[in-house]
């Protein structure tokens, strides 16, 4: 999908599926915006395996072929998990991330799956925009992991 509007979101700038040449591009904004890495477990390989499951990984590409947000969905055969929906900080506020959210959302309508989420509750603007978008807050739920089991 190519932008052609003139509300913010650069000239140029398209949504397209992740592709494994851009995985050093997606870890540094992951890392950059604090949405994962390594450390998290994020790798080419993971991305590759959730790719295989049914998910899908949107990134924004500026005309000049930098990154400028990632909108990473993983799906469990039930629904759409939505993670790593970000944008790099030179680039936020103009669009971006509606953009990719939306483009998420569209694709979590065609499987005919719900689409959930996580935000942490201090990230306003997040929480203002998936709000703006039909999400409910789901409530009464704390949320456990296990990152490392060595």
């Amino acid at each position: 999908m190519q932008n052609s509007d003139h509300n913010g979101i650069p000239e140029g700038l398209i949504v397209r599926d992740y592709l494994p040449g851009d995985c050093a591009a997606v870890m540094q904004l992951w890392e950059e915006t604090g949405l994962g890495g390594v450390h998290r477990g994020d790798d080419q390989e993971v991305i590759a395996r959730s790719l295989r499951l049914g998910g899908r990984l949107l990134v924004a590409e500026l005309r000049d072929g930098t990154l400028a947000g990632t909108s990473w969905m993983t799906f469990d055969g039930r629904r759409i998990h939505l993670h790593h929906v970000g944008v790099a900080p030179a680039w936020r506020r103009r669009g971006i991330g509606r953009l990719l959210s939306v483009e998420s959302i569209r694709f979590a309508r065609e499987k005919n799956v719900q689409i959930k989420l996580e935000v942490h509750r201090t990230n306003l603007a997040a929480v203002a925009l998936y709000k703006s978008l039909g999400f409910d807050y789901l409530g009464d739920y704390d949320v456990y992991i296990i990152r490392d089991f060595f």
